[in-house]
């Protein structure tokens, strides 16, 4: 069965603990990361080109889930630069069956293998995918990786916006799962 709505947002972090939960949790873990715990530099700009995306593995989807759209941005905003957050990554139309992203996404093109779209928002090659985070001197900041389980497939095509991605999202959310990993230089 399905749990009710409880919970509000926050994909599980934190929070009262214990509870009975009806069923497992959807959740996004990566063997490369500990919520909240810092990312190693290889999934960062400080080892610059040779940086690579970290594995990612989700479990116990919403019945229903027809799809999945991940959002990796920084959840600092910059002073000066606007009040949007940076984004790093975003890939939609996941398959249900796909249960992981390995590391080493490659990135030159915005298809992957399984159909999958992806873009780091800047719209243009050579690297169409993850880009790694690269925040300025100062305290860490930090980068969350979202992962949302949809009860469709957002019809978008690789040129498509973060703000195209989140509304056709708007109404097909089944569950969310987030995962924050802590960088600084």
């Amino acid at each position: 069965g399905q749990a009710g709505a409880g919970g509000g947002q926050g994909g599980g972090r934190g929070g009262a603990g214990g509870g009975g939960a009806a069923g497992p949790v959807f959740r996004l873990t990566s063997t490369a990361l500990i919520d909240s715990g810092g990312l190693n530099y290889k999934y960062t700009c400080s080892v610059a080109a040779a940086a690579v995306s970290p594995p990612l593995a989700w479990a116990n989807p919403p019945m229903g889930t027809v799809s999945y759209t991940l959002i990796l941005h920084d959840m600092d905003p910059r002073p000066m630069r606007g009040l949007n957050d940076i984004l790093h990554w975003m890939v939609w139309n996941i398959p249900a069956t796909t249960m992981t992203l390995p590391e080493n996404v490659a990135n030159t093109s915005a298809t992957l293998a399984d159909g999958s779209m992806q873009s780091n928002g800047n719209g243009q090659g050579p690297n169409f995918g993850f880009r790694p985070p690269c925040p300025p001197a100062g305290p860490p900041h930090h980068y969350a990786f979202e992962l949302y389980a949809l009860d469709t497939k957002t019809e978008l095509p690789a040129t498509a916006t973060r703000d195209e991605v989140t509304k056709a999202m708007d109404g097909h959310i089944l569950g969310p799962s987030v995962l924050v990993g802590l960088y600084n230089r």
